[in-house]
């Protein structure tokens, strides 16, 4: 499941100024989408590039009254507005989505009518005048009407005024795929809450903050959630040798590696060493964060979709994943893969009696990861262990196959 973070940036947040800000800072966060009063719809779009929800004011009965007697459909208005003397005509820029609630039944400004079939809300939704509802839940009367709109729109936004007492579990488990159910929070804290309940969690969160750290962190947890986490054990060295030199694969990322992260690479697609990146400081070189020296041009290094690629692949652009040490993992770009011929080690492995193998360059300033934790290549020994990633399965243009493939 992909989660997305949705950044409230409505009136009710204070002036365009502030609003802007919010938006902003919501942009160089990353923020999925970015939801406004239908008024400042263009002026979002010239911030740059987002989706766009718009709160719609369709949901007031009157004007659904109106709507339905004249046979108008508010999102078409918002796209095209077409004078038919062709001087008056007013290009309207259109939200990707448009809700109804807020002003409405769903904010609790309309009363809920005792039966929600008469909802001016629901209406506006069903005959698709709105992609979708904006919901505070103030009680059961309105856990009940937010599941009657997930039933009725592709987007369903619900919140509370106190987070601790949205029945989101109820509304998870009761909607199912049918809506993209996004739940209000207002720090990143909630929004792993809400990404974390009941295994499934929230497909979204709308978060109310102008704290950039905070709209920040709340991305980060999102990104969190997509990542995928891995299962590293550990394999002992039988031998360590020699080889003579072959051309070597420096991965330079557009990221800064922390001190536990490196990349997962191998001779064998089956097991993965950990190579540390060159974060540490040496008598030899300065260190390069951004950097794993990786092995030579033949080695899978894995990729972020679980796949994996030869090194020698590797351009300006393509993703690998970055590994740490406990397992965790997540993307980097490459900024450009730098190919030299080096004296190489040839390093053999043997885990529940599999034997697999890479090179690395043969340099004090390659790391790997033992049971004491980082060292360098040239210091390895029969016996050591190194952390490694295994997986019983063979491979077929970097795609796991089931089939029978011997690598010697």
């Amino acid at each position: 499941m992909t989660r997305e973070v949705w950044l409230k940036a409505d009136d009710e947040v204070g002036d365009w100024d502030a609003r802007r800000r919010r938006i902003t800072a919501g942009l160089e966060a990353g923020v999925d989408w970015v939801v406004v009063d239908e008024a400042d719809v263009e002026r979002v779009r010239e911030l740059g590039e987002v989706n766009v929800a718009a709160f719609s004011a369709a949901g007031d009965s009157t004007l659904v009254d109106d709507a339905e007697d004249n046979g108008v459909d508010r999102i078409e208005d918002a796209e095209s507005d077409d004078d038919e003397e062709g001087e008056d005509a007013v290009d309207v820029e259109a939200a990707d989505a448009y809700l109804v609630g807020k002003g409405g039944e769903g904010d609790g400004t309309v009363s809920l009518p005792p039966d929600l079939s008469g909802s001016a809300d629901l209406s506006t939704v069903r005959r698709g005048a709105a992609d979708g509802s904006y919901v505070e839940i103030r009680g059961k009367e309105y856990e009940a009407f937010a599941e009657a709109a997930a039933d009725a729109g592709d987007y369903t936004v619900v919140v509370g005024e106190d987070w601790t007492i949205i029945p989101l579990e109820n509304l998870i488990a009761r909607i199912g795929d049918e809506t993209t159910l996004v739940a209000g929070v207002t720090t990143a804290e909630e929004a792993r809450t809400a990404f974390e309940t009941l295994e499934l969690g929230a497909d979204a969160v709308l978060l109310d903050s102008d704290d950039p750290d905070v709209i920040r962190e709340t991305v980060e947890e999102r990104d969190a959630t997509e990542r995928e986490h891995l299962d590293l054990s550990w394999a002992e060295v039988t031998s360590i040798e020699q080889t003579g030199s072959a051309d070597r694969v420096c991965v330079d990322t557009a990221s800064l590696m922390d001190d536990d992260e490196g990349m997962l690479v191998g001779s064998m697609s089956r097991g993965l060493v950990f190579v540390h990146a060159e974060t540490a400081e040496s008598p030899y070189v300065a260190s390069r964060p951004f950097r794993v020296n990786a092995g030579a041009v033949h080695a899978y290094v894995r990729t972020p979709d679980g796949g994996t690629k030869y090194l020698s692949e590797l351009g300006s652009g393509d993703e690998v994943q970055l590994v740490d040490a406990d397992g965790g993992t997540r993307e980097a770009v490459v900024g450009r893969a730098k190919i030299e011929r080096r004296p190489m080690f040839r390093v053999e492995l043997e885990r529940d009696g599999d034997r697999f193998e890479t090179l690395l360059q043969n340099a004090e300033t390659i790391k790997v990861h033992t049971r004491e934790g980082r060292t360098a290549v040239t210091d390895l020994e029969p016996g050591d262990e190194l952390l490694v990633y295994y997986e019983d399965t063979a491979r077929h243009f970097g795609e796991a196959v089931d089939e029978r493939i011997i690598e010697k």
